[in-house]
């Protein structure tokens, strides 16, 4: 059972870690195994709906982009693949993978060397060592979304739906994704930004309609208490990663991917 005082913790880790490439359902997963919470039916529905934190902190920050119809058809052609993939392979996901700690540290790892390895492939394509060198001088420019067009929107999509796999994080999908297709890294941060809502309200939608009658009134208390930890801590999450892109590359993030993942192992191994 999850208490309160893990709720809230979970709540802020959920939060701080949902935006940035490192994956928030990895945390989530290997920091209830270390505070002695067992994966059921409850916990892995807790992981999920606590997103929902995550989901208003955004539409907090962004609500001017939702009344903007140009954006939003972006947005649903780059979610309806990632709604269809994910109705498919719900059951699958959750019953055999959502707290499977080995698959997780395999995707933290794998994922880790991947996006260390898409920055260098961006770094040597023309031009990216200037524009990186005048992003840190001046700024990236500001978020353009005429630079996603409606096939680079579905392709995100596609992208995002790897991500059903715990441990490869949505947002490293969706913005490793983005820019291999061109799309600028401001623009492709800002757009999984958006892309979020959607997403992670279907996610927590559908779980909380297949387990709703299964729930006391103490487990939606924690429930909501995780959500409200999400929805502050989201909101710091995404200001930092707004500035960390400003004057860093995300290799950094691999290579904590990385080290975590070696680290979590040794522990298990240890036991």
């Amino acid at each position: 059972m999850i208490g309160n005082l893990s709720a809230l913790m979970l709540g802020v880790m959920e939060g701080l870690t949902e935006f940035l490439p490192i994956s928030s359902t990895a945390h989530l997963v290997l920091a209830s195994d270390l505070l002695g919470i067992a994966q059921s039916n409850f916990a892995k529905t807790f992981e999920i709906a606590i997103q929902s934190g995550a989901i208003l902190a955004v539409l907090a920050l962004y609500w001017r982009k939702f009344l903007d119809p140009a954006v939003l058809k972006k947005l649903l052609a780059a979610f309806l693949p990632t709604a269809v993939i994910g109705l498919a392979f719900y059951k699958l996901v959750k019953t055999y993978l959502l707290g499977n700690t080995a698959v997780i540290l395999a995707a933290l790892a794998a994922g880790g060397a991947l996006m260390i390895a898409a920055e260098y492939a961006f770094k040597n394509r023309p031009g990216g060592s200037r524009a990186a060198k005048e992003a840190a001088v001046i700024g990236p420019a500001p978020a353009r979304m005429e630079e996603v067009t409606y096939q680079k929107a579905f392709s995100v999509g596609l992208f995002q739906s790897v991500a059903m796999v715990p441990g490869v994080s949505r947002s490293a999908a969706t913005i490793l994704g983005g820019m291999l297709l061109g799309i600028s890294r401001e623009t492709i941060v800002e757009f999984s930004f958006l892309l979020a809502v959607p997403t992670m309200l279907a996610a927590t939608a559908l779980d909380l309609l297949k387990n709703l009658d299964a729930f006391s009134s103490a487990e939606f208390s924690v429930l909501a208490i995780g959500a409200a930890a999400s929805f502050v801590t989201a909101i710091i999450g995404i200001k930092l990663l707004l500035r960390y892109i400003k004057k860093n590359t995300f290799i950094g993030f691999g290579v904590y991917r990385i080290a975590l993942a070696v680290l979590v192992t040794v522990l298990f191994l240890g036991r």
